[in-house]
């Protein structure tokens, strides 16, 4: 089965289901506290997001396994599709992937319970049907329903058509001063992979609190809120935009530069940090 050995793991990491079908040593060892961004990681990055069932799992001979990490087996895990979250309606009702999973306690394979449920971010392997290419060998995981509701939630909000879009890089900044001293408006222009117009834009009025919003046009809509912490915007935002603001961002505006700064630094301790938990993939 060469065509096989070709493929690669991805599974998306979850707690395991309560159902005692479910649960195992093994399933622990693989699980992961899955953040917002890992989730955002896998869901987006994947053609294919699917609730599996297990129906078996063969070890492969270590001659079969090229470039499997230290103390895990690489299995070949056949598998009934028990709900499409994301991929093509023609997906087989049964479809089979290599995984790497971590070895029991005596440093053999170890045993996958049958009937046990997990959640795999694949793509489709071309020309046969029920094949996947998982995308990152941590991704087979327990299947776990808050994950799988979240997942969806990122690939619906991906899909409508305001969706932001995945930021590439940080574009020019500015800064027109206010009346008073201390008030004023910054813009920063945001790269995207699809050349979609962003900006961020931070007022400061006397008397007032700071204020920032995110504009997904080219019109400033004064009238945004804040990213909602966990949601497709913050992720993008947060866990893409550099903790500096780059020096050739304002290039142009040397003479703004400080106000500029201050701007951006509001803007990433109001994003927060974006942690993720994933260690591989």
């Amino acid at each position: 089965m060469p065509h096989l050995l070709r493929l690669t793991l991805l599974c998306a990491a979850a707690i395991a289901a309560p159902a005692p079908a479910q649960a195992s040593d093994l399933q622990d060892q693989n699980s992961v506290a899955l953040t917002y961004a890992d989730t955002a990681d896998l869901a987006l990055a994947a053609p294919v997001a699917a609730h599996v069932t297990l129906r078996r799992a063969r070890p492969l001979r270590a001659e079969q396994a090229v470039g499997v990490p230290p103390g895990h087996s690489r299995f070949l895990v056949e598998a009934d599709l028990t709900a499409l979250i994301r991929g093509e309606s023609g997906t087989p009702a049964q479809v089979r992937y290599l995984a790497d999973f971590p070895n029991d306690a005596r440093g053999r394979p170890a045993r996958l319970q049958r009937g046990s449920q997990w959640l795999v971010f694949a793509r489709p392997v071309p020309g046969r049907p029920g094949e996947l290419q998982l995308i990152a060998p941590d991704a087979a995981i327990p299947y776990d329903s808050a994950i799988a509701d979240r997942v969806r939630a990122i690939i619906r909000a991906e899909l409508e058509g305001d969706a932001p879009p995945a930021v590439s890089a940080i574009g020019r900044a500015f800064h027109v001063p206010g009346a008073l001293p201390g008030t004023g408006e910054t813009q920063i222009f945001l790269q995207t992979a699809r050349s979609q117009p962003v900006s961020i834009t931070v007022a400061r009025e006397s008397g007032a609190e700071p204020r920032w919003f995110v504009s997904l046009s080219e019109f400033v809509d004064a009238g945004a809120a804040q990213p909602r912490p966990d949601s497709l915007l913050w992720y993008r935002l947060a866990c893409f935009l550099p903790t500096q603001l780059p020096a050739a961002a304002i290039a142009d505006a040397r003479e703004h530069a400080q106000a500029i700064q201050s701007d951006y630094r509001l803007v990433r301790e109001h994003l927060g940090a974006c942690p993720r938990n994933r260690s591989r993939g």
